[in-house]
């Protein structure tokens, strides 16, 4: 059972902290006992549920030993040979990708392979409000009139019209959204989600998808004795489309996340290497960078721009023509930032009108743009740590997104919505979900789906728990300890970073940078010190009480790193909470 951390109950953001158990400590004794870790890294490792004799492995996640046999999805026979059978042919391939970042790297993965073995295919995006999402009547048959064959990537499971309507083009959909009860009349679909598959690489984006589909291409050239691409080169985009897409670092993602951030910090990728910078990013990418700083990028694009630059961009090979594209995308992202920023605050008053303590948090307005809503809904889903639905109306329509979290289906939910025809179509996964409603089933359908999401626990979440792996004082604190801490990574959707308490701090130097944020010098009793900063701090009471803090002593909550600067590598607290000790 979880347990009171140092007798947090509310926090100065009015969070209760939660430590390990008596049974995780117990875990964690045991993994420190076998392997030496120190206690730190064993309480990660016990909190995600790694065994004591499955700890070494699990901190050195390698693909050979963790890849699973592509041939074991359904379809994949039929779509790496039919494939195959292109390529050497010669034959006219088109590339039909969704928008968002995991179309974007899937395309880009799949137009790699395909133009190294001198095969340069067709590439697709469809228009976010003018065609949305996903292949539409129209496109494909304009593509079927010229191509032999037309891949769809990260999309076109659940488009059975758009695909039953191309006639003498054979239609290949390399997929991961969760697949309704019938398929479409597609030659191959390969999809972990499908409805018939056992589900143990459900938690695949459409990216590791491709890349399995591309390993067991190359495996059949093998025996052929033909040229094989590197796909080991091509894991970047793997790791920023899993990343991004927020698929969970779990299993083989784990180690195609960890491979691929290598990889991407060899700044080979001509695209990436000029988003980087416009980025301003100097340091070897983590997947914090690919999540916030590269991902909603590319995600630029197809959100209120032009929907193929991002899949323009990682394709790129011309420097010139990539930092323009890069300087693009920058623009429309800061653009994207302003307008998402007007619909964020209407949708939380909306919401907090209704209710935020419920199993669904839901608000939708008139006009908002269809490229925010996604985002607004993930910033909603981060404040309330609720399923949140954000619907952008316009005409007798609306379209929206919606986000989930931790231990909740919002994709199967969504699917019943549509089933019921509640909803005029929708799809997606677990943690992510799209969908069309009509403005007089709103209400109705918005109902439907938090008896739905209750049905789960939804409403049972605690909003205001924060999770710790246990308290550090800052002379343990050593760049060692957070090397060897990254080893337990990558961190991120489903392996949740490392978060400790230093307690009993005095705070020595305080000042607010920009607007929002607060820089801070933490001592303890002993005389040692860390540096930290609070992002945000000012739009909370955290900041004022931390800066004002009269030389009281605190509870410091947050997430160690490694501050390099001038060739001299420091820890670095990154703080996210503080309790005043009484």
């Amino acid at each position: 059972m979880s347990q009171v951390f140092l007798g947090v109950e509310s926090s100065i953001s009015g969070r209760r902290w939660i430590g390990p158990d008596a049974n995780l400590d117990r875990q964690s004794q045991m993994i420190t006992q076998e392997t030496e870790f120190p206690p730190a890294m064993s309480n990660v490792l016990a909190r995600l549920g790694i065994g004591a004799q499955q700890s070494i492995l699990f901190t050195q996640p390698s693909l050979r030993d963790l890849m699973p046999n592509p041939m074991n999805l359904k379809d994949m026979e039929k779509a790496a040979n039919r494939i195959n059978y292109a390529v050497n042919k010669s034959q006219r391939i088109a590339i039909f990708a969704d928008y968002d970042v995991d179309g974007a790297t899937s395309g880009a993965l799949l137009h790699d392979w395909l133009t190294q073995l001198g095969n340069t295919p067709t590439l697709y995006v469809p228009d976010r409000i003018d065609e949305g999402y996903g292949p539409n009547d129209e496109a494909m048959q304009t593509l079927a009139k010229s191509h032999e064959l037309i891949i769809c990537v990260d999309c076109g499971t659940l488009s059975h019209g758009p695909i039953n309507a191309v006639a003498g083009t054979d239609v290949i959909i390399l997929d991961h959204h969760l697949g309704g009860e019938t398929l479409p009349s597609a030659l191959a679909i390969v999809n972990p989600n499908r409805q018939d598959e056992a589900g143990d690489l459900n938690y695949l984006c459409a990216a590791g998808v491709v890349f399995l589909t591309l390993a067991a291409i190359n495996s059949l050239r093998r025996a052929e004795s033909m040229q094989t691409p590197d796909l080991l080169a091509m894991l970047d985009l793997v790791a920023l489309g899993t990343v991004a897409d927020v698929a969970p670092l779990i299993g083989f993602n784990r180690a195609l996340v960890r491979q691929g951030l290598k990889i991407m910090a060899k700044r080979e990728r001509v695209g990436l290497m000029a988003l980087s910078d416009a980025a301003k990013l100097n340091t070897a990418p983590s997947t914090y960078h690919l999540g916030y700083l590269l991902g909603p990028r590319i995600n630029a694009g197809g959100r209120i721009g032009k929907a193929d630059l991002g899949i323009r961009l990682l394709t790129c090979r011309d420097p010139h023509e990539a930092s323009s594209i890069a300087e693009k995308l920058n623009q429309l992202n800061d653009e994207r930032r302003a307008v998402e920023a007007t619909v964020q605050l209407q949708a939380m008053e909306q919401a907090e009108q209704r209710e935020i303590n419920g199993a669904l948090v839901w608000a939708a307005g008139e006009g908002w743009h269809p490229g925010v809503v996604g985002i607004v809904a993930s910033r909603l889903k981060e404040t309330t740590n609720r399923p949140v639905v954000v619907i952008g109306l316009d005409g007798d329509e609306g379209k929206g997104s919606g986000r989930s979290i931790s231990g909740i289906d919002l994709g199967s939910s969504i699917a019943t919505l549509v089933k019921e025809e509640l909803l005029i179509k929708g799809g997606g996964h677990k943690m992510a979900a799209g969908l069309s409603v009509k403005r007089e089933k709103l209400e109705q359908a918005m109902s439907r789906l938090t008896e739905l999401l209750k049905k789960q626990g939804a409403d049972k979440v605690l909003a205001r728990d924060l999770r710790l792996d246990g308290a550090l004082n800052p002379s343990a604190i050593t760049v060692e300890l957070l090397e060897q801490l990254e080893t337990v990574g990558p961190f991120g959707a489903g392996a949740p970073g490392p978060r400790f308490v230093l307690p009993f701090m005095r705070i020595a130097f305080a000042k607010k940078a920009g607007e929002t944020h607060l820089r801070l010098t933490l001592v303890d009793d002993s005389g040692s010190r860390i540096d930290a900063i609070a992002f945000g701090a000012f739009k909370t009471n955290l900041g004022a009480e931390l800066e004002n803090h009269k030389g009281q002593i605190f509870h410091i909550a947050g997430r160690l790193e490694i501050d390099t600067w001038n060739g001299r590598m420091r820890p670095k607290l990154t703080l996210e909470d503080a309790a005043l000790v009484c």
